[in-house]
């Protein structure tokens, strides 16, 4: 390959990656193909807004495979209007405010005695904590998530991609 093909291929991906940076976590979800059903459920409670503020936010983000592990009936449930307030808090109990790296979760599980508790939007604890060189998540209820892709930065904040979907105690 030629010199001035390289330097322009380094070029073009230079940009692309800067400008997927610069775009904010909502928009990084919006587009992600892994995510419709949390795309979907994030417009039905009126959230997009909320992801494009300044922030930092950190998200945890269920894929659709980790939506499609739940209950027979309880996306449906939730995705319905008059449950908007449930699902509201469902996915606010995903949302940190506050920017945290797969580094700073590490560590504050280092120094916490093995877990690290973390205040949702929803005001309900997160735990996390390490089992068999995995970074897994605990909810209200007991359910755990594994973290599976990790540092999806963007304007206002950070993205984790989990496999389960996380339930606050209602």
């Amino acid at each position: 390959m030629k010199p001035k093909n390289i330097i322009l291929i380094a070029v073009i991906s230079f940009f692309s990656l800067s400008s997927y940076a610069q775009s904010d976590i909502a928009d990084i979800i919006l587009h992600s193909e892994n995510h419709t059903t949390f795309t979907a459920a994030i417009k039905a409670a009126n959230l997009v807004s909320t992801l494009k503020e300044k922030g930092p936010y950190t998200i945890f983000a269920p894929t659709n495979e980790a939506f499609d592990k739940l209950e027979q009936g309880k996306l449906q449930f939730l995705l319905q209007s008059e449950n908007k307030a449930i699902l509201s808090t469902t996915l606010t109990y995903h949302i940190i405010p506050a920017y945290l790296t797969t580094t700073n979760i590490v560590d504050q599980i280092a120094i916490g005695d093995g877990t690290f508790k973390m205040i949702t939007v929803a005001g309900n604890i997160l735990t996390a904590y390490f089992k068999d060189g995995d970074v897994l998540l605990t909810d209200d209820l007991g359910n755990t998530a594994k973290i599976i892709a990790t540092d999806l930065k963007g304007s206002n904040g950070i993205i984790h991609v989990i496999d389960g979907v996380m339930m606050p105690r209602n």
